[in-house]
């Protein structure tokens, strides 16, 4: 029995000393795997993150514009240019009722730059614009502006 339970030992240690890693080509196929799937997603993720800043971009010009909108209601003239979008997030110095700022604090668009304004407007009373990725005038694609007299895909 002792011999038996000897010989078992043997074979058990064995096998366990030829299973202690991985072989070099184990490790390189997952390598390999991993990448692919790591390509998979940044080729499926990256588009939807430029879409998604141009997007935030729209919806900051939208809720500037109407912030903009209420300093009128209540002041009944439009931010000067020297106010600015400033003005926006202080709170009313008028005889308005409004106690709190038109907007909480004044966002820079997705690429980290301000938002422009311009009274009176070239495309209608005001503009609120973003210059795009580039932080230039014109553009397209990414580059081009995004701005309140904006309606379709730019």
């Amino acid at each position: 029995m002792k011999t038996l339970l000897r010989r078992i030992g043997k074979t058990a240690q064995t096998i366990a000393k030829e299973e202690n890693g991985f072989s070099l080509i184990e490790l390189m196929v997952v390598i390999v795997i991993m990448g692919l799937l790591t390509t998979i997603v940044v080729v499926n993720v990256l588009p939807s993150q430029d879409r998604a800043m141009v997007e935030k971009a729209r919806t900051d010009v939208h809720l500037i514009e109407q912030a903009i909108e209420l300093y009128r209601l209540d002041t009944r003239r439009y931010p000067s240019l020297e106010d600015g979008l400033d003005v926006l997030a202080a709170a009313p110095r008028s005889n308005s009722l409004r106690t709190e700022p038109y907007i909480r604090s004044l966002p820079l668009d997705p690429w980290g730059n301000p938002y422009q304004y311009l009274f009176p407007g070239e495309n209608g009373a005001f503009d609120v614009f973003s210059f795009g990725a580039d932080g230039r005038s014109g553009g397209d694609g990414l580059n081009a502006d995004i701005g309140n007299w904006a309606t379709s895909d730019n």
